[in-house]
């Protein structure tokens, strides 16, 4: 097999990335050691926000946010997006006191996206909100999507731009020569000019491969899904300080996450589901919301994915390597970036350069240095 570009990795960013790289007139080979979206991105709540979002983060982020509200003009499908809004809320002063200091720090730098609102707006979004809630940062633009329709979306699109996708395919060996790679794979050998590092939670593993090791953690954040309950909230809400995200979907059940960590098989191949943990996100719900108290709970999961030291991603060319591109590391809050990372790294296999700023996600920060010969 040959192809311009081999993008390892079947999850979403692996998708946006060969989709966008491929109607650019790139040939595209994406191989995926599983099956496309198995883990991060088909676990995740698939949370839609500007919200909170690191400094570095907002102009990725922002970009996302605007092909989110216009996502069928990219793969034809608008992915169950829900432009419910986001609600991160402070239950104390303190809370609320970083939260009006956040805002603040954003508009000073012109950013408008977030705004804080007092108790009595609070409660008018949210009217079975605790009455202990203060206040909040509130983001009218931002929502949630459908994770499984989104992997679908991409999927088709990128099919339907000429990408080839080998699914159960796991690479095994990475070879650089002077103009391109030989990647040995569990279904033969691929020869690519260029490849791009979207591994998710086994990244380190295909960096190292490819000369270029990297220091890396997997994150195993777990979900809930309960029964359907009449309906109490619209926007997302999180909690500031707290493990906890929180929604209604259409049908009526809540799923709640934000972050609470499952059980790292000894392997690293899977993650199981942590029930003492995942009881603090539970009680951290019922607290914002008393009358969830002694819903049934339904389907409980917990995903894999790449977690950073500082929580940034890595995006941007390997600086050891050749003709290598990283683009994992998004430490739980990558699904609302998907279009907009999948375009920067596009530019990057087409043009060599993007016109937004990455240093912030360089792969020298989480770099193992080479032993001394």
């Amino acid at each position: 097999m040959k192809a311009d570009l081999l993008v390892i990795g079947g999850g979403l960013h692996g998708l946006s990335v060969a989709l966008q790289s491929a109607r650019r007139g790139v040939s595209v080979i994406l191989v995926e050691r599983h099956f496309l979206g198995r883990h991060a991105s088909g676990a995740t709540a698939a949370g839609v926000r500007t919200l909170g979002r690191h400094p570095a983060e907002l102009p990725l982020s922002l970009e996302a946010a605007a092909t989110w509200h216009a996502m069928t003009d990219l793969v034809g499908d608008d992915c169950g997006f829900n432009a419910c809004g986001q609600l991160q809320v402070a239950e104390d002063e303190t809370a609320l006191a970083k939260i009006r200091d956040r805002v603040s720090r954003l508009e000073a730098q012109g950013f408008t996206h977030e705004r804080l609102i007092g108790s009595n707006e609070l409660h008018s979004l949210v009217p079975d909100l605790a009455r202990h809630c203060l206040g909040a940062a509130w983001t009218v633009d931002d929502g949630s999507a459908d994770p499984h329709r989104t992997i679908g979306a991409f999927r088709d699109a990128a099919i339907a731009a000429g990408v080839q996708i080998v699914e159960k395919c796991l690479v095994t060996g990475l070879v650089r020569h002077s103009t391109h790679w030989l990647a040995q794979t569990s279904k033969g050998v691929i020869e690519a000019g260029l490849i791009v590092n979207a591994g998710g939670a086994w990244a380190d593993q295909v960096a190292a491969l490819a000369g270029d090791p990297v220091h890396q953690a997997i994150r195993t954040s777990m979900m809930v899904v309960t029964e359907r309950t009449s309906a109490r909230v619209k926007p997302v809400v999180s909690s500031l300080g707290q493990k906890l995200s929180f929604k209604q979907t259409a049908q009526g059940t809540l799923v709640i996450g934000g972050g609470s960590q499952g059980k790292l098989a000894p392997d690293r191949q899977s993650a199981s589901v942590d029930m003492v943990a995942l009881a603090a996100s539970v009680g951290a719900a019922v607290r914002l919301f008393p009358a969830v108290e002694g819903i049934r709970i339904v389907r409980t999961w917990a995903g894999m994915e790449a977690m950073t030291p500082d929580h940034l991603p890595v995006i941007g060319f390997s600086h050891r390597v050749d003709g290598l591109i990283h683009a994992f590391g998004f430490s739980g809050h990558g699904f609302q970036l998907v279009p907009s990372v999948g375009r920067a790294v596009a530019d990057l296999v087409c043009q060599g350069s993007t016109n937004l700023d990455l240093s912030a996600f360089d792969v020298t920060r989480i770099a193992i240095e080479r032993a001394a010969a």
